[in-house]
């Protein structure tokens, strides 16, 4: 009988559950969506509950509990580490002991309390309770769910127990660790580092500097190289944690740091300098160099054509798509959950196949789909539930026929509407992939801007996703691989793309957002690169299908895709959350499953507070 395994991760940040049943993910959800505080960082007894709902099943039926870390030994090497450091080290080591004896060291005794009173099992009658090595879960969520027999696997992340970096051979149901890169040295924190120096929050803004760094030059790699950080031939690196505060204090950066260029941190909010671009596209460089490397190296070490990736780093997908394109390997394939989410996936599967020894089912070589359905794992509601909803809010809405909905919210999208898209069951990871999505046309020149400003309420330089076809991908863009979870950034075709002029090249900073660079402006980043999502009509048959209609209208086969939510709320879970936010924003059209509704015929919306003030805007 196949057993049942439920993976927690939680108290870091991205709190999620997940349910396997023998190879079949059954369910995986992240607590911020349920709680809608964002990357809720608490025990995920909403993600729980939904998993079981969605089995059918009590906890009491649950076989085993895994929790994705080991806190204790991230306690032994911290001691190791402080230790080193006496006396100063030992006196800030005493002083934090009491919140770790509290919050880690008696994890195992804060679990049975939570799901007891979740359960309202006694702590005895609770099912096993075991526990996997954070890297170990990255690794198991990228190989085990992948469409490979054999694959190397990259973990990249800030810091788990004390591993930064690891390498792993995956065969079968089995995964080798091969070696590892340690705290505090960090391709993450590099990252992070930068992120908290330019003005974002760190393990949420990372995707902000990302997206920042083409409209900055690359003109301080040289620093960056020669003070913070030395990268070995093999991508193997150390920092110079003379320049950095997070080993030992409250702040990612030191004075050295600022020194060194020229200046404090951005404060949040203050208007984004040229030096924050040009920051930002400096690490970036940097950080694809290291990548680069690192996978050249697993390649002539291990021999295999197969990479997996996991890790916050592996949600960098500038970094990805130049290594799809420039590295050794003929094959790659990122855990859409690539943090610490994802976590709780990995650890209930080592679980099944290392734990319990269980086989893998993996088809033939180049005929295998991945197992994360799409990563469509979390609530689906029917029209029942949404009605009711509907109507407990006092909306005005329609119940279409499919095609008829279909060919209405085409003919919106193609007067250049702005669409709130939620159907079937919502996304696991932090990539919004068509359950729940707002949508609009590329082809529009202000559809970025309008989206930025009036619907997200987030940054301008911010860039929009292309969601695709998979039948037409290579028609616009420079690639032939897949793309399904909006992992890999490619470049617009040639034919598609608009040069610019020699006047317009002189361009610095946001003045490169005003010139359109394509025939779709609206998912053209600056350095004509788009972060692409592949549509299939096997895991997304709905999403797939307007898309295809959108096609036949305006001979495009792409639509934009963004995020259900606005800038600081996590993404949409729930019919009312949908419509709260189609209501707070100017959004022109709501689609929930077979019901349509309209901003012009909806009753006036009024809300308590200033609803923004509530949301972590970082």
């Amino acid at each position: 009988m196949d057993k049942r395994i439920l993976g927690i991760s939680a108290f870091y940040h991205d709190s999620a559950a997940a349910l396997i049943k023998g190879n079949n993910i059954i369910a995986a959800a992240q607590e911020e969506r349920f709680t809608r505080k964002k990357h809720d960082p608490g025990f995920p007894a909403k993600a729980v509950e939904y998993c079981l709902q969605e089995a059918g099943i009590s906890l009491s039926d649950i076989d085993h509990i895994v929790f994705y870390d080991k806190p204790l030994l991230k306690f032994e090497r911290l001691l190791e580490t402080y230790l080193a450091c006496a006396p100063r080290g030992f006196r800030s080591f005493v002083t934090a002991i009491p919140i770790w004896l509290k919050e880690k060291l008696y994890l195992k005794k804060t679990l049975k309390r939570e799901f007891s009173a979740l359960s309202g099992l006694a702590e005895k009658e609770l099912p096993i309770l075991l526990f996997t090595e954070h890297h170990q879960a990255h690794a198991a969520s990228a190989f085990f769910p992948s469409p490979y027999a054999e694959a190397a696997v990259m973990c990249l992340d800030g810091v788990g127990e004390w591993a930064t970096t690891s390498v792993w051979h995956g065969t079968g149901n089995q995964l080798k660790p091969l070696w590892e890169i340690d705290f505090p040295h960090s391709l993450g924190l590099l990252y992070s580092a930068f992120t908290y120096y330019t003005g974002f929050k760190v393990n949420s803004g990372e995707y902000k500097l990302m997206g920042l760094a083409p409209y900055g030059e690359p003109v301080y790699i040289d620093l960056i190289k020669d003070h913070l950080i030395d990268i070995k031939d093999d991508g193997t690196f150390k920092l110079n944690m003379a320049y950095f505060n997070y080993a030992a204090g409250l702040t990612m950066t030191s004075a050295r740091f600022d020194q060194l260029f020229d200046g404090p941190p951005r404060q949040a909010e203050a208007e984004i300098t040229q030096r924050e671009m040009d920051l930002a596209r400096s690490v970036q460089v940097v950080t694809e160099e290291i990548v680069l490397k690192l996978a050249h190296t697993v390649h002539h070490e291990t021999g295999l054509t197969n990479l997996c990736l996991a890790g916050g780093v592996a949600l960098n997908c500038v970094a990805n798509g130049k290594l799809l394109r420039e590295g050794p390997f003929e094959n790659i394939w990122i855990q859409p959950a690539a943090g610490d989410a994802g976590g709780a996936l990995g650890a209930a599967l080592a679980v099944w196949h290392e734990y319990l020894d269980q086989p893998r089912s993996v088809a033939a070589e180049g005929k295998a789909k991945d197992q994360m359905s799409g990563s469509y794992l979390g609530p689906r509601y029917d029209n029942v539930e949404i009605s009711q909803c509907l109507d407990q809010l006092g909306a005005v809405y329609e119940l279409c026929e499919t095609d008829q909905l279909i060919d209405r919210v085409a003919e919106q999208l193609r007067q250049q509407k702005v669409v709130g898209w939620f159907q079937g069951r919502m996304e696991y990871g932090p990539r919004a992939l068509g359950g729940r999505s707002i949508i609009g046309d590329p082809r529009s020149t202000e559809m970025q801007s309008v989206m930025n400003l009036k619907i997200k309420y987030r940054e301008s330089f911010r860039p929009f996703a292309p969601a695709v076809r998979a039948e037409n991908l290579s028609d616009w863009f420079e690639q032939k691989e897949d793309s399904p979870y909006m992992l890999l950034v490619a470049n617009i075709k040639a034919e598609h793309c608009h040069p610019m002029n020699e006047e317009q090249k002189q361009l610095f900073g946001i003045e490169k957002l005003l010139i359109p660079r394509s025939e779709i402006p609206a998912v053209t980043h600056v350095d004509y690169s788009a972060r692409i999502q592949t549509v299939h009509a096997d895991t997304n048959p709905r999403f797939h299908q307007l898309l295809t209609r959108f096609y036949q209208l305006t001979d495009c086969p792409v639509l934009v895709n963004t995020s259900f939510n606005v800038r600081g709320e996590p993404i949409v879970c729930a019919p009312e959350d949908a419509y709260r936010c189609f209501m707070r924003t100017e959004m022109d059209c709501l689609v929930l499953e077979d019901i349509i509704l309209f901003k012009d015929k909806q009753p006036a919306w009024q809300e308590s507070e200033d609803w923004r003030s509530t949301f972590d805007l970082d």
